[in-house]
């Protein structure tokens, strides 16, 4: 599979950025139980490396939010660790909730990319200016997606998708520079060579 390309004009015109979760922050597998007590309990993997894609994305200066059909505490708990926006539409209904957020943040469509994986996707990712599907997609989204990443949803997909965008972007070489001069400067800071 190639490698995903991303046009700089296209790049430079993205404000917001929507993230789905199931599928493309996590593998798409849900782990379900009960505690003792009866209380449901739903843990999720997500690689970690997609976290800093969007911590560098953030410092770009893009709003990255991250969208779901599903109301889901792991979901929330993620969302609250990497400190972006999480948004829960329940029953998969999300048009709305994306159509919210570029109405708040004064984007459209054209300045909106999305990196989604199923059918509860469509609706907003027929629309984005910018529309990437993860390499486990399903077939429908795959069809009208202008990109495709390379890694699969909850395998590092994020990640590809956050360095393709700010290289095209020419953002990248910086914003990797800045973030490992300001760890080394803590780490000089600490008294650690």
């Amino acid at each position: 599979m190639p490698e995903l390309r991303i046009a700089p004009d296209v790049a430079r015109s993205i404000r917001l950025v929507v993230l789905d979760v199931d599928g493309v922050l996590t593998d798409g597998g849900l782990y379900m139980g009960a505690t003792e007590g009866g209380t449901s309990v739903e843990l999720k993997r997500f690689e970690i490396t997609d976290g800093l894609g969007i911590k560098m994305m953030d410092r770009a200066r893009l709003h990255v939010v991250l969208v779901s059909g599903r109301s889901s505490a792991a979901n929330r708990l993620r969302a609250a660790e990497l400190d972006v926006p999480f948004h829960e539409g329940p029953g998969g209904f999300k048009l709305d909730i994306v159509e919210e957020l570029q109405s708040i943040q004064g984007v459209d469509w054209r300045e909106t990319a999305c990196v989604c994986d199923d059918l509860a996707d469509l609706p907003i990712f027929r629309r984005a200016g910018l529309a990437v599907a993860v390499a486990n997609a399903v077939p429908e989204v795959k069809a009208i997606a202008h990109g495709v990443t390379r890694r699969r949803g909850g395998r590092g997909a994020v990640r590809e998708f956050a360095e393709a965008l700010l290289r095209a972007r020419g953002q990248w070489a910086s914003l990797v520079e800045a973030y490992v001069s300001q760890r080394d400067r803590t780490r000089e800071a600490e008294g650690v060579r």
